[in-house]
């Protein structure tokens, strides 16, 4: 019993000592993305569904879907998409991929959405929620470009 309660103890400590733990503080980098007080920062999640155009026109869907991949990769320039991506299976609720928007409200992140062809047409649609991440997700995206062979 009492190694139990040693070790529950000194796991609390640990925790407690690793949280308060700000060696590693950058403020200038902090400030420079938004950081709030823990390293974090509101951002918009978009999950991007089946759209209501059923068209069958492929050169159409092909054209739109173009534009969607370049307004992806304008956007991720911009500073405005920290990170996009396919949901690879099909499933029921006809979730296609997601964005995470570097918007603090859903007004902004409809504003940059509507850049964006696929949506415009109505072959996507989006669904919109509030989400709070690690300030830091932006700054991965220029290693991207060092480690992919190809951009779609």
């Amino acid at each position: 019993m009492k190694y139990t309660l040693t070790l529950a103890f000194t796991a609390i400590i640990g925790f407690v000592y690793a949280q308060k733990d700000t060696t590693n503080y950058n403020k200038a980098l902090a400030d420079s993305l938004g950081a709030d007080d823990y390293g974090m920062k509101n951002y918009t999640l978009v999950i991007l569904k089946t759209g209501s155009n059923t068209t069958t026109n492929k050169a159409f869907i092909d054209s739109m879907f173009r534009g969607h991949l370049n307004n992806i990769g304008k956007l991720a320039k911009d500073g405005k998409l920290v990170i996009a991506g396919p949901i690879l299976e099909k499933n029921t609720n006809q979730y296609r991929g997601i964005f995470v928007l570097n918007a603090q409200n859903k007004t902004d992140a409809k504003a940059l959405l509507a850049s964006d062809p696929a949506i415009a047409a109505n072959l996507l649609d989006a669904e919109l929620y509030s989400w709070y991440g690690s300030a830091a997700l932006p700054i991965y995206l220029p290693y991207h470009s060092k480690i992919a062979k190809n951009n779609p």
